[in-house]
């Protein structure tokens, strides 16, 4: 049967029933849609990156991208779950169709029908899970091309937790071993800068980012903020991705509460909603100390905590909210807020 026809039906056929479907027989990848089989052909997509904290899904950040797909063709892209973002985005969100496309190891990444499947669509999501997943099994194939080429003509992105991670420039990347548990802390992070669970993309400053997205140009990001405590481990990705950097003052994070999204313009003005919070970090120096075996010492870390309604200017690195500095000696955060409180 030839590959348009395996097409069409596996589309129509989600229309009835929900079921993982491919183009063809045998592939690793599966194909999940919802909606209208075919691609809308007056779509009007616009740029824009949602930037998700993870947790409860937040339906303001995701009527914004879907308003952005300009009435076309929304994708979810995963390497492991189910389709049940469809029914939730088809419910909430006014789109020719929606679909998920799970792509689970770099063979399935290889096939020309998701290549395609990414590149028609008019707005793509990476959904959470393991970055991990996304780094070994994406990068340097014909999905990071396909995203990339995405993004480039101006097709809106967004991403939760995990998706969210392979966002900026700079990724931690979920990489190293993980012997006792799959989540790395602040402690272990700010004790062991170089630890093998501390994992960054790209290592060099020659090799190029996962998703070249200008807007995130020199900023790494991390996800489940205030919740899980994860401040002191971004202190020590900016530490290291400095180290790829002529100007120290060039390393940037943003790190985004639960239930909270940045919403991010194509001129780089970006908006904070949701129930939590967002904070924006910039180095004043070169961190003191980031060596293997050796505690984290980093002076001079400027915060801005945004909460919903806030807005901040990411080219400008500007914004209205709460101001404070941080810094860390021998592994120990000190902040220059009452009390001492970091968040």
């Amino acid at each position: 049967m030839p590959h348009r026809y395996r097409f069409a039906l596996c589309a129509l056929a989600t229309l009835v029933a929900v079921f993982p479907c491919s183009a063809q027989a045998g592939h690793a990848y599966q194909y999940f849609r919802a909606g209208n089989p075919v691609d809308a052909t007056n779509a009007k997509p616009r740029a824009g990156y949602a930037l998700m904290g993870g947790g409860t899904d937040l339906d303001e950040a995701f009527l914004w991208l879907c308003d952005r797909a300009g009435g076309g063709d929304l994708l979810v892209l995963r390497a492991t779950g189910t389709d049940d973002y469809n029914p939730y985005l088809q419910k909430l969100c006014r789109l020719n169709s929606v679909a998920t496309l799970v792509i689970p190891n770099r063979d399935a990444a290889e096939d020309p029908f998701v290549e395609k499947t990414i590149r028609d669509a008019s707005a793509l999501f990476i959904a959470g899970g393991d970055q991990a997943n996304y780094i070994n099994f994406w990068m340097s194939t014909p999905v990071q091309d396909a995203l990339n080429a995405d993004i480039a003509r101006g097709i809106p992105l967004g991403g939760t937790s995990a998706g969210l991670a392979v966002m900026g420039e700079w990724a931690y990347s979920a990489q190293g071993d993980k012997p006792d548990d799959p989540e790395l802390t602040s402690k272990t992070a700010l004790a062991y800068p170089f630890g093998p669970r501390v994992t960054i993309v790209p290592r060099y400053s020659s090799e190029p980012p996962f998703l070249s997205i200008p807007q995130l140009n020199l900023i790494i990001t991390d996800t489940h903020f205030s919740k899980r405590d994860r401040m002191g481990r971004l202190l020590v990705f900016l530490a290291r991705a400095q180290m790829n950097m002529i100007k120290p003052w060039q390393a940037q994070g943003v790190g985004i509460d639960e239930s909270t999204a940045v919403l991010v313009n194509q001129d780089g003005r970006a908006k904070i909603v949701g129930r939590g919070n967002a904070y924006f970090l910039q180095p004043t120096v070169r961190a003191e100390r980031v060596q293997p075996g050796k505690a984290l010492t980093f002076t001079g870390v400027t915060v801005h905590k945004l909460r919903a309604g806030g807005r901040f200017r990411l080219f400008e690195w500007e914004g209205r909210g709460k101001v404070y500095t941080l810094s860390v000696k021998d592994g120990v955060i000190r902040s220059t807020q009452a009390g001492g409180a970091i968040y």
